[in-house]
């Protein structure tokens, strides 16, 4: 049965447009078309204003739901984030594994591997952020499990089979060739915890590095004589950049300039959100010998280090559009179609058009989720 979602404006490749009824049918986007012309026999399910839009696809998620995946990289946990993230939008997700041992990142890959098996929904691959960065750079990640790329650590990187593999890591820390190879592999590169020079990153993108992990963290600043990985990014037109946009990680002025800066399609949203989304009782994360706390709406370690965030990639559109004056119509492509491209799933997801898989989410007029659709199947969003 078709069943076509009206009274909503709807966000389209082409923009945002009212009038239109969004047709589902077999778990897929049968038509946009006017509210008038919905087919007979379609069943019509009524909206209150506000926005649909692509479900929300974050490509660094480290927990939620009370759990970090680092600390149990098992199928359940993998769920259990799955599941907290899509009560706020997100309908397609990396979790992501920071800097481990070899053995914890092999779990990992097994986890993310039954997940997929299983059929959880959104599960698009995995992300390994670390542990092959500078250490000058760690940020929250534990400087035990920092090393450098060694032998097998390749074929490691690039087992999952199905799915997609990013990793980050520090180009002045990873031989070009070692990058061909990840590339090679399919796996997607990224630079991140990083001091490298924009012409080291120049050589990378030369072999195969295509982004870059939370653009202005974990790097070294923007220079005048000096623009590192932050001025390449941002000039580089062919680097996709992840931004974490929640007021602490990144200025909303700065994060307007990245906007402004970086072509379309090329800047995108990522929550780099930790156990406590979705989890109110959680105030606190255990990274390594350190514990991150709550402080003033962000996780922060004992010497004042951001360790990830408290944010959802609702509240990341919402952050774009009333912190940092972006159109929501861009905010919206930041957080579905701009990831969806950078890991190559862009065919079948992140926009709403005939013949994509129906992973939806609905806003209301104050840009809160109220809804997600994942292959046409709806979970009502979570209660604030």
């Amino acid at each position: 049965m078709t069943e076509a979602l009206v009274g909503a404006q709807v966000h389209t490749p082409e923009g945002i447009v009212a009038g239109r009824a969004l047709l589902l049918a077999d778990g897929a986007i049968r038509d946009i078309v006017a509210d008038d012309a919905v087919p007979d026999g379609a069943h019509p399910t009524r909206l209150a204003g506000g926005t649909l839009a692509a479900g929300f696809i974050d490509l660094q998620v480290n927990g939620g739901g009370g759990v970090m995946f680092n600390d149990a990289p098992t199928a359940a946990t993998v769920a259990a984030i799955g599941r907290a993230h899509l009560a706020r939008g997100t309908t397609g997700f990396l979790p992501t594994f920071i800097s481990g041992a070899r053995a914890d990142m092999a779990r990992a890959i097994a986890a993310v591997r039954a997940a997929m098996d299983e059929g959880q929904a959104g599960v698009l691959g995995i992300h390994f952020e670390g542990p092959h960065i500078n250490p000058a750079r760690r940020g929250a990640h534990d400087a035990r499990r920092i090393r450098p790329l060694a032998e097998g650590d390749i074929e490691l990187l690039a087992s999952l089979g199905a799915g997609r593999t990013l990793v980050t890591l520090a180009p002045e820390r990873v031989a070009p060739a070692d990058i061909a190879a990840l590339a090679a592999r399919g796996v997607i590169v990224a630079a991140g915890h990083s001091e490298a020079e924009s012409g080291t990153i120049d050589v990378a993108a030369a072999r195969g590095l295509t982004g870059v992990t939370h653009l202005f963290n974990a790097m070294g600043p923007l220079g005048h004589r000096a623009p590192g990985v932050a001025g390449a990014a941002l000039t580089r037109d062919s680097l996709a950049c992840g931004i974490i946009a929640d007021g602490a990680h990144v200025h909303w002025d700065v994060l307007r300039l990245a906007w402004r800066a970086k072509p379309p399609g090329k800047l995108f949203l990522v929550s780099d959100a930790m156990s406590p989304v979705g989890a109110p009782d959680v105030d606190a994360v255990r990274i390594g010998d350190e514990t991150a706390r709550i402080v003033g709406g962000g996780l922060r370690l004992a010497d004042g280090r951001l360790a990830g965030s408290l944010l959802d990639m609702g509240q990341a559109v919402r952050n774009c559009v009333v912190h940092a004056g972006i159109p929501l119509a861009d905010a919206l492509a930041m957080a579905a179609a701009c990831p969806a491209d950078f890991v190559g799933v862009g065919e079948s997801r992140g926009r709403l058009a005939p013949g994509l898989r129906a992973d939806l989410v609905w806003l209301d007029d104050e840009l809160r989720v109220r809804a997600t659709w994942v292959g046409g199947t709806r979970s009502n969003a979570a209660e604030e």
